[in-house]
């Protein structure tokens, strides 16, 4: 896109950066998980809207909250391209992702709680560890080593 016919909306990879808080690896990375989206102009530069700038703060306070990146963009992708995400769409990407936050919130508060008691034996006994291996759910799965995730 030439600059006579660049929109007032576009932004350079750099004004996005600066606007964001991001370095611009983080905008070509994002942009190649499809999560922001960019136009070229004559020159071969990257342009951004100015809706990009909403994304990328929705991605910010996702990841802060530990929302993984596979996550974040699959909500985004639920979103129309080309327009701003409005008050109404965050509510419904924070609805989607409450559950996911109640649970993880309820296992670092029992973290929290049992810890003590862990590093006061400091045994992690696949056996009987109520973090590691909570009521010994891993006999269910029988006999022999294995990567253990209770959830």
């Amino acid at each position: 896109m030439s600059r006579s016919t660049q929109t007032h909306a576009d932004l350079s990879i750099g004004e996005v950066a600066e606007r964001a808080g991001l370095a611009t690896s983080a905008l070509r990375f994002y942009e190649s998980r499809g999560m922001i989206k960019s136009r070229r102009n004559v020159s071969g530069h990257r342009r951004y809207a100015r809706d990009v700038l909403r994304r990328l703060a929705i991605i910010k306070v996702a990841q802060r909250v530990g929302i993984p990146l596979e996550e974040i963009a699959e909500a985004l992708s639920t979103l129309h391209d080309g327009c701003t995400p409005s008050a109404s769409d965050w509510r419904q990407l924070s609805d989607a992702w409450r559950t996911n936050l109640s649970d993880r919130i309820d296992k670092l508060s029992k973290l929290r709680d049992e810890l003590d008691g862990c590093i006061g034996c400091g045994c992690l006994s696949l056996k009987s560890c109520p973090l590691r291996n909570p009521a010994d759910i891993a006999a269910e799965v029988g006999p022999g080593a294995r990567l253990f995730d209770p959830n």
